[in-house]
């Protein structure tokens, strides 16, 4: 069984920073990839930044250079530093890992994990 467990998260004022963290432990032979994705009230699920490989990152146009994505390969672990927020960042955000468990390829998700933008 594969988890991913979220820490991080909370409220901030615009201009503010915060960093939101990721820790994927169980059966993983190997992983993909691993990204962050939000979700607003009301509005679909979408990709805020991805990286594949350890290599080759991925970022929405509206997180481009405000947000980094990493990831610490020793320990499964995934980060995200947001930087200059604003309040359309709010959202539930949540952590996603596409791998390769015994049973096959298989993605997971995170709990998710709050993050308001307010002054």
């Amino acid at each position: 069984q594969v988890r991913l467990v979220q820490s991080g998260g909370g409220l901030v004022q615009p201009g503010g920073s915060l960093k939101l963290s990721c820790t994927a432990s169980g059966s993983i032979a190997s992983i993909y990839s691993m990204a962050w994705y939000r979700q607003a009230p009301g509005k679909q699920r979408e990709l805020v930044a991805q990286i594949n490989g350890g290599i080759q990152t991925v970022y929405s146009d509206s997180v481009k250079g405000r947000f980094s994505i990493s990831r610490d390969y020793n320990n499964n672990m995934l980060y995200l530093q947001m930087n200059d927020l604003e309040p359309e960042d709010s959202a539930v955000y949540y952590c996603y890992v596409d791998g390769m468990t015994e049973l096959g390829p298989s993605d997971f998700w995170g709990q998710g994990t709050q993050v308001t933008v307010s002054s």
